[in-house]
């Protein structure tokens, strides 16, 4: 009877042990369902945006718009019938505050002079 009661124990444990410690256990399922989990998330963000991509590619097929917006925004073009303005900011000189007035490719006060005999001397 001893021996039957041992038998029963070692079979015990060894189902504990391979329940919980071995490659397929309760630490083998946790593992996969964070994995999987994570995946159906990247899924859910992929099929999103394969939902845009679709409307980009069906928008460009059906009609102009989409394609003179990309050819504005990708390639800088303008219609016929407008006017092109390139707005560029003003930079402070080295040395002077920003916002004086002085553009940052003005030369120094001391040339000045120079600079208008030169000019006065020309024909």
């Amino acid at each position: 009877m001893k021996w039957l009661a041992a038998a029963l124990l070692a079979a015990l444990l060894l189902l504990q042990y391979r329940l919980w410690l071995s490659a397929g256990g309760v630490r083998e399922v946790l593992r996969l369902r964070t994995e999987v989990a994570s995946q159906e998330q990247l899924n859910a963000t992929l099929a999103e945006r394969n939902r845009e991509l679709a409307g980009e590619v069906r928008d460009l097929k059906q009609g102009f718009a989409a394609i003179e917006e990309r050819a504005r925004a990708d390639l800088g073009m303008i219609a016929g019938n407008e006017t092109f303005y390139q707005v560029v900011p003003r930079r402070a000189a080295a040395g002077s505050p920003a916002g004086s007035g002085t553009p940052a490719n003005a030369p120094p006060e001391s040339a000045l002079p120079a600079l208008r005999a030169a000019s006065a001397a020309r024909p």
